[in-house]
């Protein structure tokens, strides 16, 4: 299968993964009240550089978009979920930002995304971003040699589900090696036994996006890019990059 890695692939992959690592955790120290997205998307561009990798992200342009990705990085404020374009808005108190980063390094590729509160948190955003957390902590478990593909995707959705939150539809993690995305596709919502087995040397993005109020709709803005929830409340994003050995899960998308 063309979609497996060698463990040297993966020892590769994971260097693309740390300068992922790197950088969301750069764009967060920058985060603050007041920051544009531009801003942060100026210290990435900068951290990417600096490790001799290219960002993943820019000029980006899939069959479905319509303009190439204009940023290094996606940064998605509040009700929009993923795919924001990094502009002029200045942060502000209590925004929940969602930050996404790809990255090649020697040809390969890592993903990631964090979110987190600038300033002051809501509780109830709070709570969303630690289940956001929490249901990528039960994909990677979950990423084990002989599980199904939708293992893994009921191991992200199903407490997810039944905590009320809705999950972004039509979207979810995905392949990646020497293209950002490949096959196959990750589902966030599964049924356990059923999809591919999940064999070693596979790599994968898994990605749960998930929205207040149990909603799972959303719609795009005239940028073309941003994805925004239906009922207008807040969502959160949480991604690594993960290896499946014959030693469990390895997270490549660490520092």
């Amino acid at each position: 299968m063309s979609m497996i890695k060698t463990p040297a692939e993966i020892a590769l992959m994971r260097e693309a993964g740390r300068v992922v690592a790197i950088t969301l955790q750069r764009v967060r120290e920058a985060a603050a009240v007041g920051v544009s997205l531009k801003e942060l998307d100026e210290v990435a561009a900068a951290t990417i550089a600096a490790a001799g990798a290219t960002p993943a992200f820019l000029n980006y342009k899939p069959r479905w978009a319509a303009v190439p990705f204009p940023g290094v990085i996606c940064t998605s404020v509040n009700d929009a979920v993923v795919h924001g374009i990094p502009n002029g808005y200045r942060l502000q108190d209590g925004d929940l930002l969602s930050v996404d980063c790809g990255a090649f390094l020697e040809g390969w590729c890592g993903d990631a995304a964090i979110s987190f509160i600038v300033g002051t948190a809501d509780p109830a955003d709070q709570a969303l971003i630690d289940a956001t957390d929490a249901a990528l902590a039960r994909g990677i478990e979950a990423a084990r040699i002989g599980n199904k593909m939708g293992d893994l995707g009921y191991a992200v959705g199903g407490a997810s589900r039944r905590a009320g939150y809705g999950m972004l539809a039509d979207h979810g993690g995905h392949g990646i090696g020497t293209t950002m995305h490949a096959d196959p596709h990750v589902p966030n919502d599964g049924r356990p036994g059923r999809g591919i087995k999940l064999t070693e040397g596979l790599v994968i993005a898994i990605e749960p996006m998930l929205i207040l109020g149990g909603n799972d709709e959303y719609f795009h803005d005239d940028d073309e890019w941003t994805l925004r929830s239906a009922n207008g409340r807040r969502a959160a994003h949480s991604e690594h990059t993960v290896a499946i050995t014959k030693d469990g899960p390895l997270i490549l998308t660490l520092p």
